[in-house]
């Protein structure tokens, strides 16, 4: 004979039962932790001191308008990222980092930082890669790029003439 006894069911764990809602405030909980660590969560603070630094910032030029006309002309943004690099190593570098940096064509991604996952390239005219004879010239930029920037978790790549890799480092 059959045996027609129903099988008492098994007790499921809560995550099993739950898993939609554990997925969703785990998704929740990871945006914020990007928003805070990308700086949006900075709140009003930030309001407060920008409308004082602009009410002194207007002050200040109407002050001493010669001293802001000198600042505007030697703020650095005019120049591209590239120029204010060779700028930095000629006056601050040694001479194996003055001659390299002769070699930059272009500089990316040094203008804005937010200490999570900055990322910078440096591109120059050199040829051969990283087993061609200027890598370590490359290893020199790298070293100077971060005399230049700083950041706490930052990597520059210095590339040659052909987009290949001739050296990195953290900056």
């Amino acid at each position: 004979m059959l045996n027609t006894t129903p099988e008492p069911m098994q007790q499921r764990s809560w995550f099993a039962r739950h898993k939609v809602l554990t997925v969703i405030g785990a998704f929740i909980a990871f945006a914020v932790a990007i928003s805070i660590a990308t700086g949006g969560g900075k709140g009003s603070e930030d309001d407060g001191k920008s409308d004082t630094a602009a009410a002194s910032a207007s002050k200040e030029q109407k002050a001493e308008p010669k001293q802001a006309d000198a600042k505007l002309k030697d703020k650095p943004a005019d120049k591209s990222q590239a120029e204010q690099f060779r700028d930095f190593v000629t006056k601050n570098g040694t001479p194996a980092e003055r001659t390299a940096v002769t070699h930059v064509t272009k500089v990316q991604g040094a203008d804005k930082q937010n200490d999570v996952l900055d990322s910078a390239e440096v591109w120059t005219d050199y040829t051969g890669g990283m087993m061609g004879p200027h890598a370590s010239d490359g290893k020199v930029l790298a070293s100077a790029f971060a005399d230049w920037k700083d950041s706490e978790n930052g990597l520059v790549t210095v590339y040659d003439a052909k987009g290949e890799l001739l050296s990195n480092g953290k900056f």
